[in-house]
């Protein structure tokens, strides 16, 4: 007998570099069995309010393939995104899509789109962005990869049949899998994403013993995804270093994966890793700051 493994909670995150400008957005999906299933895609020019309501969406449309009828919790770190779908959405609609001071409701097809999508199932959490959350770390790297024109490597892991009932389109604009088999991959439409199934597994009776393996996997999973999301941080350091570009207070904390205010309180000049960080001067409410490395003299290594 297979079984179709148990969706327990979604994470969500948009990125927009410029807001407008261009932009990504990234869902993590974690299964009862340990088997995470990753998305993302990327729009030229967006904003973050819409590149947030567009991973939200993502998610709630994959909930919805799966048939489950379980309840799940949704994770996102924008407040504002929660209130629109929680709060606000059932006065707009009746208001005729305007505001309180009379104007247009901004992003009403997401919003509608969103509104079609919820359902009691849906646990809506708000998670503080950027303070430690395996879920929301990855999916914050996921969108900024895809708002920075790059395409990361998804993770996918299953250990049944549940993607084969999603929609298959031919396999264009596919991101990477980290590990994967080339045969077994299956493309789910509009967004992109890509899932490995592992050989199929007949279950005969729990076993706690199986739950715990998985358990162990997962967490082994998620502390090499650690890894490589910081190589893929410093790989990026060491470039805006190597090019001399400057970079703003709030660029610099996202890099360091940092509230902004522990970027500007630390002075004119600091060291984080490998790079010595100075402040190069102020245009408009920006600080710009240098990366150099400082375990180089005169270009070569130490």
């Amino acid at each position: 007998m297979f079984t179709q493994p148990k969706i327990q909670s979604i994470y969500t995150d948009g990125a927009c570099t410029g807001n407008p400008g261009p932009g990504g957005w990234g869902v993590v999906v974690y299964f009862s069995d340990g088997s995470i299933h990753e998305m993302g895609d990327a729009s030229s020019h967006t904003t973050n309010n819409k590149m947030e309501m567009q991973a939200a969406i993502a998610a709630l449309e994959f909930l919805q393939t799966s048939q489950q009828v379980q309840p799940i919790t949704l994770y996102t770190d924008s407040e504002y995104l929660i209130n629109c779908v929680t709060k606000w959405v059932k006065g707009w609609k009746n208001k005729g899509w305007k505001k309180s001071d009379g104007k247009p409701v901004q992003n009403q097809d997401l919003l509608e789109t969103l509104d079609q999508l919820n359902s009691e199932q849906v646990k809506w959490q708000y998670v503080r962005g950027h303070s430690g959350n395996i879920g929301n770390e990855r999916c914050d790297v996921i969108a900024r990869t895809y708002a920075s024109g790059k395409t990361p490597s998804l993770q996918q892991l299953s250990s049944t049949n549940f993607y084969k009932t999603l929609p298959i389109t031919n396999e264009t604009n596919v991101a990477k899998v980290a590990d994967s088999d080339e045969s077994s991959r299956i493309t789910n439409q509009n967004t992109h994403q890509v899932t490995t199934s592992a050989p199929q597994i007949t279950v005969m009776e729990p076993s706690t013993g199986l739950a715990t393996t998985a358990t162990d996997e997962k967490s082994l999973e998620m502390r090499v995804l650690q890894l490589r999301n910081l190589v893929e941080t410093l790989r990026i350091a060491d470039e805006i270093s190597e090019k001399g570009y400057l970079i703003t207070s709030s660029e610099l904390a996202d890099l360091m994966d940092v509230h902004a205010s522990a970027v500007t309180s630390r002075g004119d000049q600091w060291r984080w890793r490998n790079w010595i960080v100075s402040r190069v001067r102020r245009e408009g409410n920006q600080i710009l700051w240098e990366l150099e490395r400082g375990d180089r003299v005169g270009g070569e290594e130490k």
